[in-house]
Parts: structure tokens; C-alpha cells; sequence
């Protein structure tokens, strides 16, 4: 019956945009402090209008709705949900292929599965724009892409077809037996390798004389977009040493890098931020072994009060539960230490600042993308349950969890 429910909840998604008045008891825009009974104007998929009751009127001809809590949209920085499935079995399993240690030619809007229940379920919390792609496995596993979560349609809801490349420094980076690679030396050698071969063709491509263009390479087509700084350079990295040659590639090749993971980068506070680079912090509850054995709940709360730029995500296990619910990871942050305001920016506004995306959704403002999580209690506290979403100006049915 609960499948049955998640698809009934797929088939109901395409709902028409309508003039909306959400009337909520505590309204946090993130653009200032949160407003007690406050309104938001919901007009052809933008918001029109955000205040309190006493200064908006809403028109008659508005459909209203009250609900205790409105926030932003959830966004998951980090995430594999429709590449990985809710099924757990090969055929729904797309994250990650092992054919080759470097492949950013693998493109995340090539294996999305809009119609994959895991997309539906995650955002019966709430959660309405991913930042989804390949996971951590590999040298480079391939590209990420910025989806919202309502449409069946892959081209209809997205925000950014090729928002990174992901790229992974570690012992998930490493191959077994004498494929390559062995070693983490190995790892980021072959990795500035493919740097410098991108340097070239990059070269070969500004060049003048058209007879010397070189053939498409459409992996090196996507690493020169890391160079010319089109896209960012995602490295999941734990261990301070990986984390240590990250910030050294970036500074070598003068990529935008996005550190992903980072369970040791409270050990390097001064480091990341001298380097002006933003986190995506692993998951707060995230398992602790191996390369993440070291990892500390109070990780995001130690970047902030670095002044450190982070978001918080989802992320990827290789088994059950596969992925996670990004808005309890961010409550789990909030209970150790993070400020609660800035646990709720993880998830929302800062999120869309890392990702590039703040123009759009992030936060509750005129002309912004009408994208909406309604709540019956605190976000943060787990008897709280998300009883309304709303993307793009259209209400999305949810299932009462």
C-alpha cells in the first residue's frame, strides 16, 4: 500500500500553477528574521509578494492556505536520489560505474529517474531541488546536475543540467588488486595528469587557425570546463591529508572547488578558509568508519563559526538506507552546536549559494521561484510532519509521515 501510495503521489504531480496566499504562523524568508503570521503571494510559479498579514492584502480571488511553519524549499547539496533508487537492486542502481577511474563525460541527466519513488519520498519532507549526479567511487565518477523534485520529465525541472564534476580523493578512490589506482599517490597523479591533457586541449581550442582544432574529447570537454571555471570541481575528500591535496590541486590548476565530505575538516579550519573554499558537510549522522572514522557531529558547526561557507546533504551509502532526509541531518547539526538559523540556511539559503542557484530559490523574496515547505511544528523536531510542498507556484500532494 505505501508504494502504491508513492506512485499515486508521482501520477498527481504535474499540478497546474495557481494564485496561491500561504498564511503562515511563522513564515522564514531567510532574507531577515522569520515573520509571525506572515503571507506569501504565489503568482504564475513566482512569489509576488512576502510580509506580515497586517501589511499584504490578499486578493479574493487567491486560494488561501494556513499552515503553522513555512520555510524555503529544502535543497540537498548532495545527493545520488535518482541515480540511486528506492529499490536497492541493480537495475535502479546508476550512481556509479566502474569501468574506469576518470570518466566526466558521465552525464547525471543521462540516468535520472524522475518516476524513481526515492524522489517522491524525499520530498514528502519537504525537499524540492537536488543537486544529484555520480557517486564517490571513483576518481572522477562523473557530473551532478540541479533538479527540482516535481516534474516527471527530466528537461522540464532543471535548474542546471551540468552543475559539477565530481571528482574523489580517498580509499574509495582506490582500485583493488593492480588496477589502477593503488595508492593515493597514484590517485592524484593521474588525476593532474588528466589536468594537464584538459590544459592542452583548452589551448588547442582558443588557438586562431581553425585547421588545428583538435577532435572532440568529451572528457576533456568537461574537465576544461573546470578550468575556464564554469563549473565547480566537487572532491569528496575525509581524511585531512585528502582534503590537504584538494585545496593543492585547486590552487594549482585555479579550479572552483567544492569540498564534499570533509569528516576532518575541523582539523583544518585556517587552511579551507585562507583557501576561500565552501563545504558540503557529510550527512551529521553519517556512519563513522574508514575514512570518515574521525568525523565529529559538531563538524558544521566548527566550519561556521570559522566563517567557512557550508551546506549540508543527503550524500551516498553503498547499502540501505542509500540516501538520507537532508532536513534531519540539518536538525541533528542544529542540536550539536550549529545555530539553528544557520542549520536552516544549510538546507536552504546557503545552499543555493554554493551551488549558484540563489538568484532562484534559497529563500522567500519577490521574484524568486515559488518553491515552498510547508510544516505542522518546528521543521527540526521529528514529530513535526511536512504537510504541504509547493514548486514552481503548483501545491505537490505529500504523504503524512
Amino acid at each position: 500500500m505505501k508504494l502504491f501510495n508513492i506512485f499515486l503521489g508521482l501520477a498527481l504531480v504535474t499540478a497546474a500553477q495557481a494564485q496561491l496566499a500561504i498564511q503562515g504562523g511563522s513564515v522564514h524568508t531567510m532574507e531577515g528574521p522569520a515573520i509571525t503570521n506572515g503571507v506569501i503571494l504565489i503568482k504564475d510559479g513566482k512569489i509576488e509578494a512576502v510580509g506580515s498579514a497586517e501589511s499584504i492584502t490578499i486578493p479574493e480571488d487567491y486560494q488561501k492556505r494556513q499552515v503553522p511553519v513555512v520555510i524555503p524549499g529544502v535543497i540537498d547539496a548532495h545527493t545520488t536520489v535518482g541515480l540511486s533508487g528506492i529499490l536497492n537492486i541493480d537495475a535502479d542502481q546508476e550512481q556509479l560505474e566502474k569501468s574506469a577511474p576518470i570518466q566526466p563525460e558521465l552525464r547525471a541527466i543521462d540516468a535520472y529517474n524522475a518516476r524513481d519513488p526515492l524522489v517522491t519520498w524525499v520530498r514528502n519532507f519537504g525537499v524540492t531541488t537536488v543537486n544529484t549526479g555520480h557517486a564517490p567511487g571513483a576518481v572522477i565518477s562523473g557530473q551532478a546536475m540541479i533538479i527540482k523534485t516535481h516534474h516527471l520529465n527530466v528537461s522540464d525541472s532543471n535548474l542546471s543540467p551540468f552543475s559539477m564534476v565530481m571528482g574523489n580523493l580517498g580509499s574509495k578512490a582506490l582500485a583493488s588488486g593492480k588496477a589502477v589506482p593503488g595508492t593515493r599517490a597514484k590517485a592524484v597523479a593521474i588525476l593532474r595528469a588528466e589536468l594537464l591533457k584538459a590544459q592542452g586541449y583548452l589551448k588547442k581550442l582558443e588557438a586562431k587557425d581553425p585547421d588545428k582544432a583538435p577532435d572532440r574529447n568529451l572528457r576533456l570537454e568537461a574537465l576544461v570546463a573546470v578550468l575556464k571555471k564554469e563549473v565547480p570541481f566537487l572532491i569528496t575528500a575525509h581524511r585531512h591529508h585528502d582534503i590537504q591535496a584538494a585545496l593543492r590541486l585547486a590552487k594549482e590548476f585555479e579550479f572552483r572547488l567544492v569540498l564534499d565530505g570533509a569528516s576532518e575538516a575541523y582539523q583544518l579550519v585556517d587552511e579551507i578558509k585562507a583557501a576561500g573554499v565552501p563545504v558540503i558537510v557529510h550527512p551529521t549522522m553519517m556512519r563513522s568508519y574508514g575514512d570518515a572514522e574521525n568525523l565529529s557531529f559538531e563538524n558544521a558547526k566548527r566550519l561556521h563559526d570559522a566563517g567557512i561557507s557550508i551546506a549540508l546533504q543527503s550524500g551516498y551509502e553503498a547499502y540501505v538506507p542509500k540516501t538520507r532526509v537532508v532536513l534531519f541531518e540539518a536538525a541533528m547539526a542544529a542540536a550539536y552546536g550549529l545555530p539553528r538559523e544557520a542549520a536552516l540556511a544549510s538546507i536552504t539559503k546557503g545552499a543555493a549559494k554554493i551551488l549558484g542557484i540563489s538568484d532562484r530559490v534559497g529563500s522567500l523574496a519577490p521574484g524568486k521561484d515559488a518553491d515552498l515547505a510547508l510544516y505542522d511544528g518546528d521543521p527540526f523536531e521529528y514529530t513535526s510532519h511536512c504537510v504541504g510542498v509547493i514548486i514552481d507556484g503548483a501545491s505537490v500532494p505529500v504523504a503524512k509521515r
